[in-house]
């Protein structure tokens, strides 16, 4: 494939290389070393969230490196450039987390900023953390020019005390530390070998959990998410994908071409089927309405609620994103799925060819314990569920993976942060039936709707995770376990009855029926919203309060813009 197989006066890099009026774009260029054969060629943008804040970026530089070699062999001209992202794991915890979700949005304008800004003709992205995936894609979505997503792929097991461990364990060791059950000297040696070197956090938690969507849903190459960062065989998988993208510039293949509604629901079953983070019924919506899709909440919770769980994956279970590499990759999940017919195997991925096809090779393997076949699943059900009642009239969300009661019924105990909660926990002012009730930290009460982490690995560690509830307007990490309730709609900001519950009134949990419900009458409510008064937060300006100003309902994605039904002009026709 070379440069003549391209017309360039129907793509946008026309507009800056094409032409005696763009002569002194082209001088740029020039300046850059480009050759005019290269200045010819389709512009691919090859964007990566590589910073230095943590180990689940700092591979990505290298790998990207590995696309433009791919972009350039398939006849193309790739042009690198970085976005920013904002690791939960250093975020949690304190106003950090203000940031993350804010930060998806960023993620996504900067790279439609850059993308338009210089006419490029397509794309390859590459993320590790946590919001940044579904901020790429979402991007791709957007812009909808040809794209390939690459994840940069899961940090190695640490070990302590001869078992395995990831961050979630020294979270939980905060806990335990407070508890009296490890000394200080301990909790030091836990947290020097818990994350061994680079990539993302090992469990199925958010990382992870949309890793699995970008190859189900099929804007990633098959097999790409599976292999360690540390593992040599990402760079080929880079080179492949930057392949690809040249390869869909050909074909004229695009992002929405790929992402239909039945490609948003294969996306949703494999959530459910490996116990993967809540916050994908944040992002799944999010990406949907980046193409004009409806996908919300309760859609997904549709998919989650007959979807098995089959996938014995931490925090709920037993293995890390290593041990399903080692099985086979992710290819292993979908094809149990496949053959439960539980996926939908027509749908194109970016490979050209469908999800079926591309799965076609793949043999179920026997001989592990990680992913079960649908016929013996560890549960029926999906390892995440959608919940909807008095307490939550536009939904909330679940993960059961690994809960044995999924029934829970107690007084509330009201926090307007997630400080004052965590403060409480420490203290151990609460009691073992308790339901933890924080709320004002919704997208935008927050703003920024905070994970709660650092609360539910502390319970955790001191004893009680399985014997109390929360519940929050705000978001849970992936890692988190036991009975914990995200997203609650509408949030304490807009006055939704999260905001109305007082210390005391008694909530039911019903994760069998999908059900969550506040046992105060409706006068009774009506009587204390009378008197309810909105909240200011301290974020009045900048991006905080820019976010809080634009964003919606968690229950469609808690997106920032008008999306895909509102576009006039596609930016892949300009």
């Amino acid at each position: 494939m070379d440069a003549k197989t391209f017309d360039k006066s129907k793509l946008p890099s026309r507009h800056v290389t094409v032409g005696p009026s763009r002569a002194p774009h082209r001088s740029y260029y020039y300046a850059m070393g480009l050759t005019e054969d290269q200045i010819n060629r389709p512009f691919i943008g090859v964007v990566s969230a590589w910073n230095e804040a943590a180990p689940c970026n700092i591979a990505l530089m290298r790998q990207a490196q590995s696309v433009k070699s791919g972009v350039d062999e398939a006849g193309g001209t790739p042009r690198e450039f970085c976005t920013i992202t904002v690791t939960d794991g250093i975020a949690m915890g304190h106003q950090g987390m203000k940031s993350s979700l804010v930060s998806r949005e960023v993620i996504a304008d900067s790279i439609e900023l850059t993308m338009r800004g210089h006419s490029y003709d397509g794309m390859v992205g590459l993320a590790g953390c946590d919001k940044s995936l579904p901020g790429v894609m979402m991007a791709m979505l957007r812009l909808n020019v040809p794209s390939v997503f690459m994840y940069g792929g899961s940090i190695m097991p640490g070990r302590y005390k001869d078992r395995d461990v990831t961050v979630q364990d020294v979270f939980e060791g905060v806990g335990n530390y407070a508890a009296g059950k490890m000394t200080e000297q301990e909790l030091c040696a836990l947290e020097r070998v818990a994350c061994p070197g680079a990539g993302a956090c090992g469990g199925q938690f958010t990382a992870n959990t949309m890793a699995c969507v970008s190859e189900a849903i099929g804007l990633a190459l098959p097999g790409s998410a599976g292999a360690p960062a540390p593992y040599e065989s990402r760079d080929a998988y880079g080179t492949a994908s930057g392949r690809a993208v040249m390869n869909l510039l050909a074909l004229g293949i695009r992002p929405r071409d790929i992402v239909t509604r039945k490609a948003l629901e294969n996306a949703a079953t494999i959530v459910a089927a490996t116990g993967g983070s809540t916050n994908a019924a944040l992002h799944l919506p999010a990406m949907a309405h980046e193409a004009g899709i409806d996908f919300d909440l309760f859609a997904v919770a549709e998919i989650f609620k007959r979807t098995p769980y089959i996938a014995d994956l931490k925090p709920g279970g037993k293995y890390v994103a290593k041990d399903v590499y080692d099985i086979g990759g992710i290819p292993q999940i979908m094809r149990a799925l496949l053959d439960g017919g539980f996926l939908h195997g027509d749908c194109i991925t970016v490979s050209g060819k469908t999800l079926a096809e591309n799965l076609k090779p793949v043999e179920f393997n026997k001989n592990q314990k990680v992913v079960y076949p649908t016929s013996n699943p560890i549960t029926p059900t999906g390892g995440v569920v959608g919940l909807k009642g008095t307490l939550a009239p536009e939904g909330a969300i679940v993960k059961v993976a690994g809960m044995k009661n999924l029934k829970f019924t107690g007084p509330a105990i009201c926090f307007d942060c997630e400080e004052d909660a965590f403060a409480a926990v420490q203290a151990r002012k609460y009691t073992d039936g308790d339901v933890f009730v924080i709320r004002y930290e919704g997208p935008r009460g927050g703003p920024g709707m905070r994970e709660m982490l650092s609360t539910t690995a502390a319970l955790y560690g001191q004893g009680s995770g399985d014997k109390v509830a929360l519940i929050t307007d705000g978001r849970f990490s992936g890692a988190t376990r036991g009975f914990c309730v995200g997203h609650v709609g509408p949030e304490a900001a807009v006055g939704g009855p999260i905001a109305l519950v007082k210390d005391g009134d008694m909530i039911t949990l019903d994760a069998v029926d999908g059900t969550i419900d506040l046992h105060v009458a409706p006068e009774e409510l009506e009587r204390r919203r009378a008197s309810w008064v909105p909240r200011k937060t301290a974020y009045q300006s900048g991006a905080l309060a820019k976010f809080a100003d634009q964003v919606g309902p968690a229950r469609y994605g808690a997106v920032t813009h008008a999306g895909g039904k509102a576009e006039v002009v596609c930016y892949a026709d300009i």
